[in-house]
């Protein structure tokens, strides 16, 4: 955390303890950098070292853990341009826009910043054009388009002006008709090489010449035909902007925000997304994409989809590695890591099973008691390094100090779904659930999957499979003080199912006395063993 033990400011001390304390509040985590670049009046370069260092930490420890807050950077950049110049503000910058390049803001801010700090026109032509890359097809990027017209306009270069406008007409931008109709009005002086490429140009000029009968008719019908012809660009256009206003109006927070977005967002970026991947354009589908994970950034269903799409493209396992590492290392919370246990299938199949194994084991040092996680890794030893090191490492984890007793419970039904599935030992995992039912009496996952076990197991005598289907069944609800009403009453359900559908002659007897204390009134529910060992039932007037 930042360090302001050089300062005896109370509130910054308690807003910095506040953090420490719940460091995923955001509130908490803004109003610490609030605080600290007021410290002394404003920071500036003649604030103390002290000062100066602590707010520096203070903001990167902010923007590493919440990086799509574009405003945020600008904050970060105008202090340090107060505070040691436009070098280190374009520092910050550069790391925001490595951070969050699909914004249309930051990159404005960026480029407006070194129209005013740096008199290379080359350099500041070159930052537009990266910034024209990175954000320019955003449906609102107006702004920044705007921004580099008025750079080429201070310069007063109308080639450059009329070539900017030549690349915006082809996009769906929110304004795409007043730099149409821009575009169109610089056209009247423009010659005609300037006005089409090189091969609709050639194309048009022989058609001509075959009908023209003055020099004059030439430019004349040329000019008519590519007014047409821009004309089509204009509608195509328009066409592509209507087709996606619909999506577009439904965007109500084009934005990074902690807070959650509502269903009606989340299901209309579903949809447009739905749109674009069938327009089959892959750089404007990989472009919304991005747009839609910097609005909903936390939520692991639209990198799932990313990553998907990614993979189902050609040679695109960079950008699909990219994608799990951005998901794993920065936006989607490890308590949600179902995109991490994905990002390590990935990186199985490609070979890298370190890689995979580490992704599960940073997990675990988190999450001790993740079942889901310790059962995928288990699964990759299995895979990799056969059944017997899967065995091994179920053992490891079920006797573990740091796994609670619910995981331990469920990893030893793993344990023996391994053995009478992958090795085909049935009688090793039925003493398995045996001998350690008594540590897991109150372990659902345990008695559910020793149910499910004896229900499939084969054998040529039913009265012994009944047999020890009512032992788990009896054994359930002997500890059904521990275990959850309603699962209790499950299992009987399933026995009872059972009883009729494959149970032997005297199954029906079980079945009656059992579904009168299940599924009758509570006077019916006072339950007694019988001589024999099955289920005895007794009113509460006989009990009398």
């Amino acid at each position: 955390m930042p360090d302001f033990s050089f300062t005896d400011d109370a509130e910054l001390h308690k807003l910095s303890a506040q953090v420490v304390a719940e460091p995923e509040d955001f509130e908490h985590w803004e109003k610490l950098v609030r605080a600290a670049e007021a410290q002394e009046g404003g920071l500036n370069r003649n604030s103390s070292p002290q000062a100066i260092a602590a707010t520096r930490d203070t903001y990167d420890q902010f923007l590493a853990k919440w990086p799509l807050f574009y405003g945020f950077w600008k904050r970060y950049a105008d202090l340090e341009f107060s505070i040691a110049g436009s070098e280190a503000a374009e520092m910050v910058y550069e790391r925001g826009v490595a951070s969050i390049g699909m914004s249309v803001d930051l990159w404005t801010n960026y480029c407006a910043f070194k129209v005013e700090t740096n008199h290379d026109v080359d350099v500041i032509r070159e930052l537009f054009e990266r910034g024209a890359e990175s954000c320019g097809q955003d449906f609102l990027a107006h702004p920044f388009w705007d921004k580099f017209i008025e750079f080429e306009e201070r310069l007063e270069d109308q080639d450059r002006i009329f070539a900017i406008l030549g690349r915006i007409i082809h996009l769906p931008l929110h304004q795409y008709s007043r730099y149409f109709e821009r575009y169109n009005s610089m056209s009247k002086q423009q010659p005609l090489e300037k006005l089409a490429s090189a091969n609709i140009i050639a194309q048009y000029i022989s058609e001509v010449e075959q009908t023209a009968n003055q020099p004059g008719d030439v430019d004349r019908d040329m000019r008519t035909r590519l007014d047409a012809y821009h004309w089509e660009i204009f509608s195509k256009t328009q066409a592509e902007v209507s087709a996606r206003w619909t999506y577009e109006q439904g965007i109500k927070r084009p934005y990074y925000h902690v807070t959650e977005l509502d269903d009606e967002q989340l299901t209309n970026w579903g949809k447009y997304l739905d749109y674009e991947e069938a327009q089959g354009d892959y750089m404007r589908t990989k472009f919304l994409y991005e747009r839609c994970l910097v609005t909903a950034a936390n939520y692991d269903e639209f990198w799932f989809r990313y990553a998907r799409w990614l993979a189902a493209q050609k040679d695109k396992q960079e950008e699909v590695r990219n994608t799990y590492q951005r998901a794993s290392t920065i936006y989607v919370p490890i308590a949600q890591p179902a995109i991490r246990l994905h990002y390590a299938y990935f990186e199985e199949s490609q070979g890298r099973v370190d890689v995979a194994e580490a992704i599960h084991e940073a997990v675990l040092m988190l999450m001790p008691s993740h079942f889901e996680t310790i059962k995928s890794l288990v699964n990759l030893h299995r895979r990799q390094y056969g059944v017997d090191a899967g065995i091994e490492l179920l053992r490891r984890y079920s006797e573990s100090p740091d796994c609670n007793s619910q995981t331990r419970g469920a990893l030893v039904a793993e344990w023996a779904r391994v053995l009478y599935q992958c090795k085909a030992d049935s009688e090793g995992a039925r003493k398995l659930y045996q001998s350690t039912q008594a540590q897991f009496f109150g372990v659902q996952a345990f008695w559910s999957t020793w149910l499910q076990f004896e229900l499939t197991q084969p054998t040529s005598d039913e009265s012994i499979r009944q047999s020890r289907i009512k032992t788990v069944h009896d054994a359930v609800k002997g500890w059904k003080q521990a275990l959850d009403e309603g699962f209790v009453r499950d299992v009987s359900t399933e026995y009872l199912q059972y009883l009729l559908d494959r149970g032997g002659k005297s199954a029906v007897q079980d079945y009656l006395l059992l579904d009168a204390e299940v599924n009758g009134p509570a006077s019916m529910r006072v339950v007694s063993e019988g001589k024999n060992g099955s289920l005895g039932v007794s009113t509460a007037l006989e009990k009398e």
